[in-house]
């Protein structure tokens, strides 16, 4: 590995047609501008590590980013591996992965070439268009094999691997990372009546920020009836996804979630912030966010530990925020 970097973040301790996705994260080109909510307690490091990873059978650049608890004993920690939207780079969410490693788990943000904030760059008049391409089923496929790639490299490291779990791996995204989170997590596609294998077998729950449709495809239940890990999705009133040619909103957040074939899922629509909300750009949504942070943090420590007290909890919480939630009956 090259171009190691790594820094003392303060953080909260509160915690891959195939398909065209038209589901475009816009939001994740201003990544730069990310910052973690508001910080109610006192402050604990964690560890970032910034890797320059390349794919050499597909001739793929994959940079990314690790999270990592600081200080700790040296036991393994569960991981979760997470996809960007459209337009958005391995700097992005931060609140997310330096707060997931604060509770003392393993964040692996990825950076995927086709569709980062390279897109941003260039002829302004021409941006819809790189969009468009990136968008495209050659991408959407690409996604998935970076994240499974990331995956084999960071399990075959000799001094990183000794601290993931690797029994215990979430995926998660947000708008077409969303995406690429299900697919990963089992969502299936047909080509020529057969169907895709981009299942990892390594996942075992997903989590999917402001998930769109899979667009080109009519029947989500098909697609996402084989959806069998936990999954956990949230959306807010305003998500809401509007370029030329195509709308998407919230109402297709919870279509996705309902069809989802595993009965272990959890659906959060908040009453306030948007799509690009979620990036977490300075100064939005913050008790949202916070309110994101602890949600997700939850959700992980279900998933990973069987405590679901929190989770349980959360809803009452964050009474104030929330349109609407969704659980499994009991």
């Amino acid at each position: 590995m090259s171009n190691l970097r790594s820094d003392n973040l303060p953080v909260a301790p509160t915690r891959r047609r195939l398909i065209a996705l038209a589901a475009l994260g816009l939001a994740g080109g201003v990544a730069g501008l990310l910052c973690s909510p508001r910080r109610a307690q006192a402050e604990q490091p964690v560890q970032a590590l910034d890797l320059e990873w390349a794919d050499a059978t597909r001739q793929r650049p994959l940079p990314v980013r690790l999270y990592l608890p600081a200080g700790g004993t040296g036991a393994a920690v569960p991981l979760v591996v997470f996809s960007h939207g459209i337009g958005g780079s391995r700097l992005g969410y931060r609140y997310l992965g330096a707060h997931w490693a604060a509770q003392g788990y393993a964040s692996l943000h990825l950076q995927h070439a086709g569709s980062d904030r390279s897109l941003w760059g260039g002829n302004v008049f021409e941006i819809m268009g790189r969009l468009r391409d990136a968008a495209q089923e050659k991408e959407a496929l690409a996604r998935v094999q970076d994240l499974s790639f990331a995956l084999d490299t960071l399990l075959a490291d000799p001094d990183l691997a000794p601290r993931i779990d690797a029994d215990r791996i979430v995926a998660a995204g947000h708008s077409y990372g969303a995406n690429t989170s299900l697919l990963a997590a089992g969502a299936r596609v047909e080509r020529q009546g057969k169907a895709m294998a981009l299942r990892d077998s390594r996942i075992r729950a997903a989590i999917a920020i402001s998930a769109p449709p899979f667009y080109g495809e009519g029947d989500m239940a098909q697609i996402l009836g084989a959806v069998a890990v936990p999954t956990l999705h949230i959306t807010s009133t305003d998500d809401v996804i509007r370029i030329p040619g195509y709308f998407s909103g919230p109402d297709d957040r919870e279509a996705v979630y309902q069809a989802i074939g595993s009965p272990a899922k959890w659906f959060a629509m908040f009453n306030t912030g948007n799509h690009s909300s979620f990036v977490g750009r300075r100064g939005t949504g913050v008790p949202m966010l916070a309110a994101t942070q602890q949600l997700t943090a939850a959700f992980l420590s279900k998933v990973f530990d069987g405590d679901g007290s929190t989770l349980a909890a959360w809803p009452q919480q964050h009474r104030e925020l929330i349109a609407k939630f969704q659980a499994p009956s009991a």
